[in-house]
């Protein structure tokens, strides 16, 4: 007998490859870089802690992510953010102090983890790294250069990195309960948005041109083109980067405001560095739209249920892409080789050639500018 619609259950992703782990009260995650590789694996931390409800699930990640999950209710109850260590977190500048990894391991042992998933790249590193915990199983992906841990799946580049990290998961007998990650926003956060926007029409667009690799950033002018025709049509411009991208905001504002009428420029502002994660977090929740590139805020206005418009290097849609597209936008630059040297860029085990141009100023702007368009026409 078949069953009634109503009696049909949600199919996971994947099915987990192991069974539940007995006696799990406390759960280690590792993982590194920046905002947008935190929010890739939220569906793999909300898994986990569907699974073992009562456990503590410790997030080692930066202290970037510590401000941004703070109080706000989630899957994680503790960031412990780690030191710098070769292969697992190594901001720009920073030296490693071998002796700080050894006391941050020391002290995470003390915890007595039961469990610790490696949800950081192929494991060269990183492996290690969460063995040095001592926890009660390992669990994670390895590269044919890395350790093993004691369940692993092998690592290859392209692999969509949240359905990696719900396939990890799923080895520690966790099925996956959602796809896409999600982010309370808090009133904090719109309280913080609201002050901020207030100069600007209801409607916003939130620009946001920077990206950790220069080969992702699609260039200044083709960001104020669009940016300047929603401006015409009604639209305030927000205009956001990181203190490293202060250059490229105010230039990308600056661009926009040229090429509008004098009465139109103060529906432009830049705010290049100066908003904290809970400012940035309402200002995208209050925009109707985000144009970006390939980037941590593009996830984080996903994460908070903005519309995004955003363009893409056809390998980094691969990994990094959002899976639906009623909301979500994107457009692919399909460069398979740097423009300057010939190098080829596709290959799983291809070596960065060095140059920092553009690899994705092919995508047009008007046709960027008809998504973002139609976004906003939206109710």
């Amino acid at each position: 007998m078949r069953p009634a619609i109503g009696d049909l259950q949600p199919m996971p992703f994947t099915r987990p490859a192991y069974p539940a782990i007995n006696g799990v009260r406390r759960i280690a995650v590792l993982r590194g870089g920046g905002i947008g590789d935190l929010l890739m694996i939220m569906p793999a931390l909300s898994s986990l802690k569907d699974r073992y409800p009562v456990a503590t699930l410790t997030l080692l990640g930066t202290a970037g992510f510590a401000r941004l999950l703070g109080e706000r209710p989630g899957p994680v109850d503790e960031v412990l953010p780690l030191p710098v260590a070769t292969g697992v977190h190594e901001p720009p500048g920073a030296v490693v102090d071998e002796l700080a990894v050894r006391r941050f391991l020391d002290q995470a042992r003390n915890r007595r983890f039961d469990l610790a998933v490696q949800l950081h790249g192929g494991g060269r590193w990183s492996n290690p790294f969460v063995r040095g915990l001592a926890a009660g199983v390992t669990v994670g992906s390895r590269a044919e250069d890395a350790e093993p841990l004691d369940r692993w799946l092998p690592y290859h580049r392209y692999q969509h990195e949240t359905l990696r990290a719900l396939e990890v998961v799923g080895m520690a007998g966790a099925p996956a309960v959602a796809l896409e990650p999600r982010l309370t926003v808090t009133a904090r956060d719109l309280a913080a948005a609201d002050r901020i926007l207030a100069p600007l029409p209801r409607t916003v667009l939130a620009v946001h041109p920077g990206a950790r690799d220069p080969r992702r950033r699609w260039p200044a002018q083709r960001f104020a083109e669009v940016a300047a025709e929603a401006a015409r049509d009604g639209a305030g411009v927000a205009v956001l980067g990181s203190p490293e991208e202060t250059e490229l905001v105010r230039d990308v504002a600056e661009l926009t405001r040229r090429r509008l009428p004098a009465t139109l420029g103060a529906a432009v502002l830049a705010f290049d560095g100066s908003l904290d994660e809970s400012a940035l977090v309402g200002v995208l929740a209050r925009s109707a739209v985000l144009l970006g590139n390939d980037s941590g805020p593009r996830h984080l206005a996903a994460a908070v249920g903005t519309p995004t418009v955003a363009v893409y290097l056809v390998g980094n849609l691969i990994s990094y892409g959002p899976l639906g597209r009623l909301d979500h936008r994107v457009h692919v630059a399909w460069t398979l080789a740097c423009p300057v040297c010939g190098s080829g860029c596709a290959a799983e085990d291809h070596v960065r050639c060095g140059h920092d141009v553009s690899f994705v100023d092919e995508v047009a702007s008007d046709a960027v500018l008809a998504d973002v368009r139609a976004l906003l026409a939206r109710p």
